[in-house]
């Protein structure tokens, strides 16, 4: 890890002297390639650790049932919890499970598309892991769909809670579904929580 970083655990949150460019992030998460960066919208990094093995299960299975009906569906691409996002506001987010639409994502020019991409996801999922205050996590929700997601769920596996959240909807919230539907964009998406809830 980066030598101004030595001697802390994650999570912590940091401001740079000099706010960091797109490619200073880029540099800065490359040699810091074992933990999990952010930026927000002042500049001030957030640094996570990486998941634990249950939460890393879980996003797993995530991912698999989306990336599986994507490559059926054929209108978008999936991202795992690696991938930044480049939002309007200048923060840069990356969220465990994430489907951006093909024609959204083709209109990057490939510099783009091999960076923090300037492109919030259609839809997104956040698994919330034991390290995450619910709280922040709940308002990164709603930068989310401040941002441009059509919709974003919000998987709490503790709580046994599903939070969805769409823009110009309220809040709903189910306690231990079997499924969750996809609605707009992600139509025909179902993911069945019973690996989530094990």
């Amino acid at each position: 890890m980066n030598s101004a970083l030595a001697g802390k655990r994650p999570p912590f949150r940091f401001r740079p002297e000099t706010p960091m460019s797109d490619e200073d992030l880029m540099r800065f998460c490359a040699a810091n390639d074992i933990a999990r960066v952010e930026r927000e919208v002042d500049g001030e990094i957030l640094v996570m650790s990486p998941a634990g093995n249950r939460t890393g299960r879980r996003n797993a299975a995530i991912i698999s049932a989306l990336d599986t009906w994507a490559q059926k569906d054929g209108r978008g691409y999936v991202f795992d919890s690696s991938t930044g996002f480049t939002l309007p506001d200048g923060s840069m987010r990356s969220p465990d499970a994430s489907w951006v639409e093909a024609s959204r994502w083709n209109a990057l020019s490939r510099v783009d598309q091999n960076r923090f991409s300037p492109i919030c996801p259609d839809f997104l999922i956040e698994l919330r892991s034991q390290s995450d205050e619910l709280s922040a996590l709940e308002a990164k929700m709603t930068r989310w769909i401040a941002s441009g997601a059509k919709l974003a769920w919000l998987i709490d596996a503790e709580r046994e809670i599903v939070g969805i959240y769409r823009p110009g909807a309220a809040l709903e919230t189910f306690q231990r579904p079997g499924s969750i539907q996809g609605s707009g964009v992600v139509d025909g998406f179902t993911l069945d929580l019973a690996r989530i809830w094990a």
